[in-house]
């Protein structure tokens, strides 16, 4: 059956469209607070490594099988998402956005991690092909965003270190 795949794809677009609008939100009010973007040039890439992504699942995903399993682990990483997000509440953005003389967030998963959203999208990245048994895509795009996570985290760091 085609629609599984597609429904479940669906459902991961539109919530990355849902959370694309609320990080432009929250950037606009943090940038009207005196926050500051840093590195802004790799952002594009991050775009481009999740759109191809997504567009290489719905070119390939439509009629294979759902293996469960790793549909409730994606169902788990999902759980983790929405616990990132509600921890950071209106600080949470696609882009690194610093607000000097804010404190860093330590409470919710930033008590385990210090990037706990870069460990969901990882899961993200590897799990959501093997829902539909294409672990060659896992492959790829787990290689393609470690790339982007590396110059994305020492970025981000960077930025944090230089208001702390």
């Amino acid at each position: 059956m085609m629609w599984p795949p597609i429904a479940i794809l669906a459902f991961v677009t539109l919530q990355r469209l849902s959370e694309l609008v609320l990080a432009r939100q929250n950037t606009r009010r943090l940038l009207s607070l005196g926050a500051r973007e840093h590195a802004p040039g790799h952002y594009p890439l991050i775009v481009a490594v999740h759109a191809m992504w997504l567009g290489t699942l719905f070119w390939l995903a439509p009629g294979r099988p759902i293996h469960w399993a790793f549909l409730l682990l994606f169902i788990l990483l999902q759980l983790g998402r929405v616990w990132v997000l509600r921890t950071l509440g209106p600080r949470w953005t696609t882009r690194i956005i610093v607000l000097p003389g804010a404190p860093l967030v330590k409470g919710g998963p930033f008590r385990f991690v210090s990037h706990p959203n870069y460990l969901v999208v990882i899961g993200e990245i590897a799990v959501l092909p093997l829902v539909f048994g294409l672990w060659q895509v896992a492959l790829v795009f787990s290689l393609l965003n470690a790339v982007v996570l590396f110059i994305r985290i020492r970025a981000e760091n960077e930025a944090l270190r230089a208001v702390a």
